[in-house]
């Protein structure tokens, strides 16, 4: 085993990424070691939610008001647990070598 492989820790199982992503969106992408992504995700889950609030006629629903931040934080979810599960399978791949 290299020093590079030795030096990076154990991936965070997949199932607790999506956990952590649903409740906390972005901080799944920060488990995966991608801080920034999931920064991105917010801010454009943020800016997306209030685009869609702002041009949404009042009789629309909440979840209609919100569809863009609705939309980003789904794809956000759905990043961090692909990710997580392509970082797991590799890790435990490497470890099996």
């Amino acid at each position: 085993m290299s020093q590079l492989e030795a030096k990076q820790p154990q991936p965070w199982h997949p199932y607790l990424v999506l956990l952590v992503a649903i409740i906390l969106p972005g901080v799944g992408q920060v488990l995966n070691n991608a801080p920034m992504r999931g920064l991105t995700m917010v801010f454009f889950m943020l800016v997306l939610g209030v685009v869609t609030f702002q041009l949404a006629s009042p009789d629309v629903s909440v979840i209609g008001q919100f569809a863009g931040g609705i939309f980003i934080y789904a794809l956000s979810v759905m990043d961090a647990y692909l990710w997580a599960k392509v970082r797991y399978q590799v890790y435990k791949h490497s470890a099996l070598i």
